[in-house]
């Protein structure tokens, strides 16, 4: 059968298996190898050359999720983002930057560019204006990141896409928020696709991976960079993660759900002054969140008010975990400022609107209403 002709959870759970040929067992194989023989065989097989047996499946779901040709895997997702960028970067090029990205993704471009000559530019929005007006004769990238961590703001893709052609330019996207469940931006022309594979792909916060989905020809150059700076990715852990996204269809609709009642209920809370999620009709950009996206993921913000210790309601959760990561099935939070833009300097988090009080909560699997419960009696004991 034809990829285009399955639905989302048949090719979660079908495209990209291992055949078990010797035993004809239900699931993949593990071929736990690092050497395989190099005489009389069609592939000289390598696990820095991304093409293990495992490997090579776990590739392919990846790229039928994504609607791609071809897809690799990494050892993380800043490897995978890393990769990718200097794929189609070189000395004296340029890159226009969406000014809301991933802190560790902005960290290595400002800290890391300048050493390989590599000019950037963050936008100061989301419009086309924003973006054309940072091209340069030099320009070679545009990469943005939709929805935005942590402010889950909106990039107009068919706009990028767009944009992106009339200039000659490839565009990238960090579509980790989103998964391929909630968004695949090659319907909208984007060209590659990145994720932090760690988060809804792994779903299950036990494994630390990357992904990039795009056309061969894309994928053929981000691996002649990707086999020279050795960030391939274990067996075990493509073996886990090919495993934890036959599941991924039913856990992110889950998710979804949980977080559009929770998002709801937040908006309607007094000592909340702000609700940042695409799935809300108050969210700025929640008509073109509705136009490009089939769900509006399970992740949100809220800014707590001054009346609120930030502190005293983190350590009073009960049932939902402070903690650094997202987008495992269960439910998580932190404070952006601390953790994951801790990196940006102060001014540049408050230009991007990332107070102290903002914490950005993954809302994971469990019964909703625990959840509010869990949030009600925190809200309770840090209200001063």
């Amino acid at each position: 059968m034809k990829n285009i002709e399955l639905g989302v959870n048949t090719i979660c759970t079908h495209i990209g298996e291992v055949e078990d040929k010797q035993f004809k067992g239900a699931i993949s194989p593990l071929f736990m190898t690092n050497s395989y023989a190099y005489e009389n065989v069609e592939v000289l097989r390598y696990p820095r050359y991304f093409n293990t047996p495992n490997q090579e499946a776990l590739c392919k779901k990846i790229a039928a999720l994504e609607k791609t040709e071809a897809g690799l895997i990494f050892g993380s997702g800043m490897a995978a983002v890393s990769t990718a960028l200097l794929a189609f970067l070189n000395n004296g090029d340029h890159v226009v930057v969406q000014n809301t990205i991933y802190g560790g993704a902005y960290n290595f471009i400002v800290e890391e560019f300048p050493k390989y000559g590599i000019e950037f530019d963050f936008t100061d929005g989301f419009s086309k204006e924003d973006f054309s007006s940072k091209i340069k004769t030099n320009t070679k990238v545009i990469y943005v990141e939709t929805p935005s961590n942590p402010l889950m703001k909106i990039t107009d893709l068919e706009m990028i896409s767009r944009l992106a052609k009339e200039r000659n330019l490839v565009s990238l996207i960090d579509n980790t928020f989103a998964s391929p469940i909630n968004q695949t931006p090659s319907d909208f022309g984007i060209d590659v696709m990145i994720h932090s594979a760690t988060k809804y792909l792994g779903g299950h916060s036990d494994i630390c991976a990357g992904a990039v989905a795009a056309s061969n020809e894309h994928i053929e150059k981000i691996w002649n960079v990707a086999k020279n700076l050795g960030g391939s990715l274990s067996e075990y852990t493509v073996w886990l993660l090919e495993r934890s996204m036959k599941t991924l269809a039913i856990r992110v609709k889950a998710h979804n759900k949980n977080a559009k009642k929770i998002a709801k209920w937040l908006h309607k809370n007094p000592l909340v002054n702000h609700v940042y999620y695409p799935g809300l009709k108050s969210h700025p950009n929640y008509k073109l969140a509705k136009k490009q996206m089939n769900g509006f993921t399970g992740m949100l913000s809220f800014e707590l008010n001054e009346s609120v210790n930030s502190d005293t309601f983190l350590k009073s959760l009960e049932l939902i975990k402070p903690s650094m990561s997202l987008a495992g099935v269960e439910s998580t939070i932190l404070a952006p400022s601390k953790t994951s833009h801790a990196l940006l300097g102060e001014e540049e988090r408050k230009n991007q609107g990332i107070s102290e009080g903002l914490l950005r909560l993954s809302v994971g699997i469990e019964d909703r209403k625990d959840l509010i419960s869990d949030l009600k009696q925190a809200f309770e004991k840090s209200n001063i």
